[in-house]
């Protein structure tokens, strides 16, 4: 990220929403275009970041995924244990 694009990942106060998502798009682009987006985007997933667009995510997005991960590994370990409910029923 270059100095002067500093500005696009981070909201100032009382911005207007049609502003923000304007912003928003400008950081994803500026996102995709690099070579640690990945590595970003799991630093802000593992923090968790509250703020600004990290890895070409908005904190938003960053929510929907996090709460993604947390039901797909409530079910993954529901379904690792089919030998639990079967011996409880034995």
């Amino acid at each position: 990220m270059r100095r002067d694009e500093a500005g696009l990942f981070f909201a100032p106060s009382k911005e207007p929403t049609a502003a923000r998502l304007s912003r928003e798009e400008a950081a994803k682009r500026v996102c995709g275009g690099c070579p640690v987006m990945v590595e970003c985007r799991e630093h802000a997933l593992l923090q968790p970041e509250p703020y600004g667009v990290w890895g070409g995510l908005t904190a938003a997005e960053r929510r929907v995924v996090l709460a993604r991960r947390r039901r797909r590994d409530v079910e993954l370990k529901k379904a690792s244990r089919p030998t639990d409910r079967i011996a409880a029923a034995g």
